[in-house]
Parts: structure tokens; C-alpha cells; sequence
């Protein structure tokens, strides 16, 4: 019989939906890239990150014995748990669209998990210690910038440094760059102005994302971070899997992740509250 529904079509629609989404859950998480990643393989749910102390070498004189240094790490654990999207695709909206539903399931999808990996590690900026900048209501300047930069390597966080901003909210910013403060190299900026990377300042490297919330004030946290400061750990990464349902003469397609979030060191980041309401 003709447009019959057979495991060999409906296997392709699917090997099109996961290539799609995963090249733009990987592509469009910023975020992602500037933490530290971890993968939980094996038994269990969680990985334990030990964190060691900073310790101090000093003279000795000859022939002096020395003395001992105790080296007791302390440890973050990363709890991963499981987000999800569904959808019911029918034969006749497949069959009969004029796009690649496919294709565009696949970037609904994608974007979907990487927006929630930003929005999970983004929303850990508010839990830093340490806050510079304007504070609510007021806008951020290039010397905050500094100020950021300044207390990282005080608290010798490794670099490199990142900040992370609403795009409202490092409006300001932007406008005072000039080439005093900016270092770029030209293709490599074109590359990552798609990616949302506005500038290096201070040694921080910029980047900007809709993904940070902004409050009932018009406020928003960014965060000015090393990559040691938080952590995420990937126990599965996008999975899309299909169920037919006859009756209904369609395929239930699930997307799942399962992955965990958290400060490994507080230290290591600072938090600027500012206003988003500049542009």
C-alpha cells in the first residue's frame, strides 16, 4: 500500500532530529564552554570535586629539619538530575509541511537544553561572596571591570577570566570600549561576536547572554569568574528518543539530559549587580 508509515522512514526523521540538536545545544550554550565540565560515568548520580587549599613554602635553614604541612582537601559535590521536552509529531504535519519539521524539532529541542544549562550556571553567579560594581539600578563602567579583574588575582584564581552579562546590562560598557582597554584579533572576534563574545577587558573575557535573568527591577547578576570557580557535570547529554502511537497516527519525541550544577570555588568569582534598562 501506498504512504504506508514503515521503521526504515521513520528511523531517518529521527537520525535528522539528533543531528540537528546536538549541533545546537553544543553551538549555542556559552556558558558551557567557560566552566569546568565533568562527566559522571559509572554507579551513582553525582561527582565529588576535591578542592585543595593554598599552602605556603618558607626558608629553612641546612641541615634543618622540616616541618609538616597538613594537605585535608574539603570537596563539592555536583548532584546531576534529569530535564525534559516533549513533543507529538503527526504523519500529516510531517507530510504535509513545506520545511524539514525535522530539522526544525531538532533546533527547538537544542536550544532548549542549551538555554537551560546557561540559565542553571548563570543563576549560580547570585551565590559569589564577593560583589563589586554599581549595585542595582545603576550601570556598569569599564572600571568595575578592573575591579573584578583585581580581586581574582588577589585571590590568585588561574585564569583565563570571564564575565558573563545580560546584553541590557553591559550596554554601557560597550559603548566606553576603546582600543585602549580592547585587544582583538579580527577573525577571531567575527567568530565570536556569533557567539555573543564582545570584547576583552582587563583581562576578562566578555561575553554577553539573554539567557541571565533580570529581576522585577530591571536588575540583573553577572558574574566575572575563573573556570575553576563553578563546575558542570554531564551525566548524559542530549538523548532524543521517539514512540509510536498508532492510534493517534503519530511519534512522541522526547529529548532528555541529565546534568548537575555548582560553585567549586567561591573565591574564584565575583558578582556585579547592575541595571538593565541602559539600552
Amino acid at each position: 500500500m501506498a504512504n504506508e508509515t514503515t521503521s526504515s522512514t521513520i528511523s531517518e526523521l529521527y537520525t535528522e532530529i539528533v543531528a540537528e540538536a546536538l549541533f545546537v545545544a553544543q553551538e549555542q550554550s556559552i556558558m558551557r564552554g567557560l566552566v569546568r565540565n565533568y562527566t559522571i560515568a559509572g554507579g551513582g548520580k553525582s561527582v565529588e570535586v576535591p578542592i585543595y587549599a593554598n599552602v605556603a613554602a618558607a626558608a629553612v635553614n641546612e641541615a634543618t629539619d622540616l616541618s609538616n604541612t597538613a594537605v585535608n582537601p574539603v570537596s563539592v559535590t555536583i548532584t546531576a538530575s534529569e530535564i525534559g521536552i516533549m513533543t507529538t509529531l503527526t504523519d500529516l504535519a510531517r507530510n504535509s509541511a513545506s520545511r524539514n519539521v525535522a530539522a526544525d524539532i531538532g533546533r527547538l529541542f537544542g536550544e532548549a537544553v542549551a538555554t537551560k544549562i546557561d540559565t542553571d550556571l548563570a543563576a549560580l553567579f547570585s551565590g559569589f561572596s564577593t560583589e563589586k560594581g554599581p549595585g542595582a539600578g545603576a550601570e556598569i563602567t569599564v572600571q568595575d571591570l578592573f575591579e573584578c579583574a583585581a580581586e581574582l588575582k588577589t585571590n590568585k584564581a588561574p585564569g583565563p577570566y570571564y564575565g558573563v552579562f545580560h546584553p541590557k546590562q553591559i550596554f554601557n560598557v560597550k559603548k566606553s570600549l576603546t582600543n585602549t582597554f580592547v585587544g582583538r584579533d579580527t577573525d577571531l572576534s567575527n567568530e565570536a561576536m556569533r557567539t555573543g563574545f564582545v570584547g576583552n577587558v582587563a583581562g576578562i573575557q566578555i561575553f554577553e547572554s539573554s539567557n541571565i535573568a533580570v529581576d522585577g527591577s530591571d536588575d540583573s547578576v553577572g558574574g566575572v569568574f575563573s573556570q575553576d570557580a563553578l563546575g558542570l557535570a554531564m551525566m548524559q547529554d542530549l538523548k532524543i528518543e521517539s514512540q509510536r502511537d498508532a492510534s493517534l497516527r503519530a511519534d512522541e519525541i522526547v529529548a532528555t539530559a541529565v546534568f548537575g550544577v555548582g560553585e567549586l570555588h567561591d573565591s574564584y568569582g565575583v558578582k556585579i549587580t547592575a541595571d538593565t534598562l541602559a539600552a
